[in-house]
């Protein structure tokens, strides 16, 4: 029986380790050729498989992005019996008709709470674009579940937060790699993650670590222990797995985060 601890997460029973959907969807953060050899192995089958064995390790949720593929493949799991809970990241434009309707088809397909892609977050930020970014929470709160915001710098996440419009949770990158969005490349500093979890210790609300890894370039232990001592005791961390490198990773990962909670 797995040990894996959970937290009330905005009402949510969670597990504190949460399997990340960005390498089923052929997002490696690495190279073009890395994305293609993930999205060449996660076939549906594969994805549902690696669903289905987090599932028996004890992590009961997984976030990944709200579009088209992800809706069907959660519908046949789901069919089968799988009863892994789904966190929604909502992909889009700030300015786009269609983020509304994007938003409701999150909920609509079965997110138990969903939150805006990081780089929605990062370009209000940036324009300082308050009055915009709060017209994207509240299309967001119109679902009747818990919403969050990701984002890829800390100082994003501190003026979201002193904001005040009823947040339910952060998501936020250790690694200040938003530079990917406006096309500047993938960039992964070591001295990131002190700032990311300093920002996630002064936000009272929940928060999801992610990319604590900086996309594989950091050991998994490494990467869990500094993580574990540094946020919050309600707080988890979102982390994807490719088994291409090793088939027994989601085992491996909740092997580790149990030894280092001492569960």
């Amino acid at each position: 029986m797995s040990m894996l601890p959970r937290v009330d997460f905005c009402g949510l029973q969670v597990s504190r380790l949460i399997l990340g959907g960005n390498p089923f969807s052929g997002f490696s953060h690495q190279s073009g050729e890395r994305d293609r050899e993930m999205l060449d192995y996660y076939t549906v089958a594969r994805i549902k498989e690696t669903l289905a064995r987090a599932e028996a390790a004890g992590i009961n949720t997984a976030i990944m992005r709200s579009d088209a593929h992800i809706h069907r493949l959660l519908r046949e799991y789901s069919n089968e019996g799988g009863q892994i809970q789904w966190i929604a990241q909502v992909p889009g434009d700030r300015s786009s008709p269609d983020f509304q309707v994007d938003a409701r088809r999150a909920v609509a397909a079965g997110a138990k709470a969903a939150y805006l892609h990081g780089g929605l977050l990062d370009r209000c930020f940036g324009d300082r674009d308050a009055e915009g970014f709060a017209r994207l929470v509240d299309i967001m709160r119109r679902g009747g579940v818990p919403v969050g915001t990701a984002g890829h710098s800390p100082e994003a996440h501190l003026w979201a937060h002193e904001l005040d419009l009823a947040l339910d949770f952060h998501v936020v990158c250790f690694y200040n790699c938003g530079s990917l969005h406006d096309g500047q490349g993938e960039k992964f500093r070591p001295e990131d993650p002190p700032h990311a979890v300093a920002a996630i210790r002064q936000i009272e609300k929940p928060c999801i670590g992610y990319k604590i890894m900086a996309a594989g370039r950091v050991d998994a232990r490494e990467a869990f222990e500094y993580a574990f001592a540094n946020i919050k005791p309600g707080d988890c961390v979102n982390v994807g797995v490719y088994r291409g490198d090793n088939d027994d990773m989601v085992e491996d990962n909740v092997r580790t985060v149990e030894e280092i909670l001492g569960a």
